[in-house]
């Protein structure tokens, strides 16, 4: 095994330790923004949005985390980054954890 793949595997084998548990009441107060695009109960009424309804907390955290740090780019990155710059860790952790739960 080379070094890069070890170091890739690691990085995976790592990454549920840098996501922290949210709180799935205080994301649905902060959720009011996110229906314009992923509807009222996380689901899009448009078809190039995605639904957020019952994704996985780990999933749609790290996700939001890219958006904001600028390592996605394509589709609606532009206003996802702008979405998500204002947001803290908490307030993404809370989000993942209330559209998680749908």
């Amino acid at each position: 095994m080379n070094v890069r793949t070890l170091i890739a595997a690691l990085v995976v084998a790592a990454t549920p330790l840098f996501v922290q548990a949210g709180d799935a009441a205080a994301g649905k107060a902060k959720a009011a923004v996110c229906t314009a695009c992923h509807g009222a109960d996380g689901k899009a009424m448009i078809p190039t949005y995605p639904n957020l309804a019952g994704q996985n907390a780990q999933y749609l955290e790290l996700s939001m985390k890219a958006y904001k740090n600028g390592q996605r780019s394509g589709g609606q990155a532009a206003i996802m980054a702008g979405m998500a710059a204002p947001l803290s860790d908490t307030d993404i952790a809370n989000l993942a954890a209330y559209f998680s739960s749908l």
